[in-house]
C-alpha cells in the first residue's frame, strides 16, 4: 500500500458507555474492539473498533467533552448530530450483519438498491442505530 492518497483514519462517536458501545460494535456489527482492556484500566481515554487496516471508530465518552480544547468550541461538539456513518463490506458480511442485528432485536430499515457511493453503485444498503442513537448505514457493492 502506498501512502500518497488521502484516507479516512478515524471517526469519533460520542457514547454514554464506551464499554457497552465497544461490545455492541464487536458482537452485533462484527468489528474488532481495540483498547477495551486499557480503557477499563484507565490507561487510555476511550476504546475503539477497527473497520479495516486503515480506519477505526473511536468510542469517546460524553464525559470527555469538557477536555476537548484543541480548537475553540470543540467541547460543544458532544452530542452534535452527525447524519450517519456508512460501512461498506462484502455481501456475505452484509447478510450476516443483518441477521445478527435481527437476533438482537435491533431495528433496521428496509433495503435500498443501487445507491451511489464512494466505490460506485452499491447493490444494497440498510440503516440501523447503535445503542447511543448513532445512525449507521451498511452497504455492499457488486
Amino acid at each position: 500500500m502506498t501512502d500518497n492518497t488521502t484516507r479516512l483514519d478515524h471517526v469519533v462517536l460520542w457514547v454514554r458507555d464506551p464499554l457497552a458501545a465497544a461490545r455492541f460494535y464487536e458482537e452485533a456489527v462484527g468489528l474488532e474492539a481495540i483498547g477495551v482492556t486499557e480503557f477499563a484500566a484507565g490507561q487510555v481515554s476511550f476504546p475503539s473498533v477497527r473497520l479495516n487496516e486503515e480506519s477505526i471508530l473511536d468510542l469517546a465518552p460524553l464525559t470527555m467533552a469538557p477536555r476537548m480544547t484543541m480548537v475553540p468550541g470543540a467541547a460543544e461538539s458532544a452530542g452534535h448530530p452527525v447524519n450517519h456513518i456508512c460501512l461498506a463490506m462484502p455481501e456475505d458480511r452484509f447478510d450476516a450483519l443483518r441477521a445478527r442485528l435481527a437476533e438482537r432485536s435491533v431495528p433496521v430499515s428496509g433495503i435500498s438498491h443501487d445507491l451511489l457511493g464512494a466505490r460506485g453503485m452499491a447493490r444494497r444498503s440498510f440503516y440501523f442505530r447503535d445503542p447511543d442513537g448513532n445512525v449507521c448505514e451498511v452497504r455492499h457493492y457488486g
